[in-house]
């Protein structure tokens, strides 16, 4: 059966200070927050057979390409600031790796994090797919000590006019804040995640929509906008409504970061019952 929500991009080992690792990658937390909020997920990713922690990703169907390594992240947090390595990067991931019978999907996230999707793979999918993209990996690089900075994404015109939504955060903009304009010229709709702020959506000949966040105390950042941009995606296909689509996503990640690791993301039923606390 076709997956209804399908990621695509690489999954990772996130390095813990304890010298373990988690699993982590917008296929991961974008994943597993659709599984929870009802929906049937496909992944599409490159790595390893030995990545950690599989059974997190229980019901969701993984097409995986094959791959030496599992790109492997260290993250480190300070006064709520992430400074990132690379430590290992798994292998590209192609346009003909995505299954046929998926190409008809209700939603695509694109997800990747080390550059590792070519930017044909916007033209994958059928014309009734909801394309969204999430491009932090096309807005990094890192140094020979592996430290990740952001860049300029130089690929993003041949990628924005064929999509149907950008998500994306402040921090993935670093120091190339200027380019958001041209984003927003190219993409026929984008939401920027404000961290406490909310986010604010952008549509052409349109004013900015600020939607504020839910009050929430964090105890684990990590997949924040991942989580998002699930629940973004699921109810704007649902509604066709920005500000209902931005209003459950950003009930979403509130509850996604108020608990600890991927396997807490929150259900439908926990969503539903935090915009109904807070509704008018």
């Amino acid at each position: 059966m076709t997956p209804d929500f399908i990621v695509v991009g690489h999954l990772t080992r996130d390095e813990q200070l304890a010298g373990n690792h988690t699993l982590g990658g917008a296929v991961t937390f974008a994943g597993i927050a659709a599984r929870n909020l009802g929906y049937r997920v496909g992944i599409v990713t490159s790595a390893a057979d030995d990545f950690p922690e599989p059974e997190l990703l229980r019901d969701i169907e993984i097409v995986r390409v094959p791959s030496p390594t599992t790109t492997t992240f260290r993250n480190l947090y300070s006064q709520g600031k992430r400074k990132q390595f690379v430590r290992d990067v798994a292998q590209p991931i192609r346009a003909r790796e995505i299954p046929n019978e998926w190409r008809a999907a209700k939603i695509v996230l694109l997800g990747p994090l080390a550059g590792e999707l070519e930017s044909e793979m916007v033209h994958a999918f059928s014309e009734q797919t909801l394309v969204a993209v999430s491009p932090q990996g096309w807005m990094r690089q890192w140094d020979e000590t592996g430290r990740v900075k952001t860049r300029a994404w130089v690929e993003a015109a041949e990628i924005l006019p064929h999509i149907d939504a950008l998500i994306l955060s402040e921090e993935d903009l670093g120091g190339y804040t200027e380019r958001l304009s041209l984003y927003i010229a190219l993409a026929p709709l984008v939401a920027v995640t404000r961290e406490r702020e909310g986010a604010t959506i952008y549509r052409k000949r349109e004013r900015p929509l600020d939607v504020p966040a839910f009050p929430t105390e964090v105890v684990d950042p990590t997949g924040a906008g991942d989580s998002f941009a699930a629940g973004f995606l699921i109810r704007l296909y649902e509604t066709n409504d920005v500000l209902q689509a931005a209003r459950f996503a950003n009930a979403t990640a509130s509850l996604a970061i108020s608990s600890y690791g991927a396997e807490t993301m929150p259900t439908r039923a926990q969503v539903e019952a935090l915009l109904a606390k807070y509704s008018d």
